[in-house]
């Protein structure tokens, strides 16, 4: 592990590039791209071609901001976002760092592909998604051992302790938790992992504001999360794997709403 402050040398200093725009105002607003998404992309670069490893230290958001010629404010939202994709580790009073999350992996294969406020991209990975997760729900209907059962249950509990109690990141983690355990339930890694890094990619619209309130839709997710868990529970993989698309369409239709307020008010 290298603590040492990495140098700027690296990182050319020159404006951030306007925003893609089409010829047609409708195209225009679907080309956009945030100042958080592009400072991401210059962040990885500046990791790929500084040959950082995990543990290396990054410039603080202070410096990368005078680098990229942009504000602090938008270097942390893509902080928040090359957090959630498991590339970089925030450490308080510490500073910055190359994370060894295996979500780097997977920033390599989809990160320079998937833009979290493109709606277009949002609703093919949750097509993907639901594949996946109808897959796993329906296995795991006819492979959960009792010990699986009850993970599925506890992290579905804590799911409605969070929305009863307003605690967004109980609910949050609750919520990984309960896909989690259904995927390993499913008994099936394959499905696992593709789960687990298809919800890492979702996360970044998670961490630039999406859902980070609970609602009458967080109530939604609670109950669909418990018909899921009864239809495992029950042994009904076809319950269990409807039961899982219903949620997740849903839950698609919740970030479509949101992302369309945000480009279009």
């Amino acid at each position: 592990m290298n603590d040492t402050p990495a140098t700027q040398e690296a990182l050319p200093a020159q404006p951030l590039p306007v925003a893609a725009a089409a010829v047609n105002g409708s195209s225009e607003r679907r080309d956009y791209r945030p100042g958080y998404e592009i400072v991401a992309e210059r962040i990885l670069e500046y990791i790929a071609e500084a040959r950082m490893v995990a543990g290396d230290r990054l410039p603080t958001e202070i410096d990368l901001a005078q680098t990229l010629n942009t504000s602090r404010a938008v270097v942390r939202e893509a902080v928040k976002i090359l957090s959630a994709l498991g590339r970089v580790r925030a450490h308080k009073g510490r500073g910055l760092f190359v994370a060894d999350d295996e979500g780097m992996l997977i920033t390599s294969r989809w990160g320079g592909f998937f833009r979290p406020v493109d709606i277009d991209h949002v609703l093919m990975l949750f097509e993907f998604r639901r594949v996946q997760e109808m897959a796993a729900g329906s296995l795991a209907a006819t492979r959960a051992t009792p010990s699986e059962l009850r993970t599925i249950e506890v992290a579905m509990q804590q799911c409605r302790h969070g929305f009863v109690h307003g605690q967004v990141d109980v609910f949050n983690q609750a919520d990984d938790d309960f896909h989690a355990a259904v995927t390993a339930a499913s008994h099936n890694t394959f499905l696992a992992s593709a789960v687990r890094d298809a919800r890492r990619l979702q996360r970044q619209s998670s961490a630039i504001g999406i859902h980070d309130t609970l609602g009458e839709n967080t109530g939604f997710a609670v109950e669909e999360h418990e018909a899921i868990y009864r239809a495992i529970r029950d042994g009904r993989p076809e319950e269990a794997a409807e039961a899982t698309a219903a949620h997740l369409d849903r839950t698609l239709e919740d970030y479509r709403r949101e992302i369309q307020r945000r480009l279009f008010g």
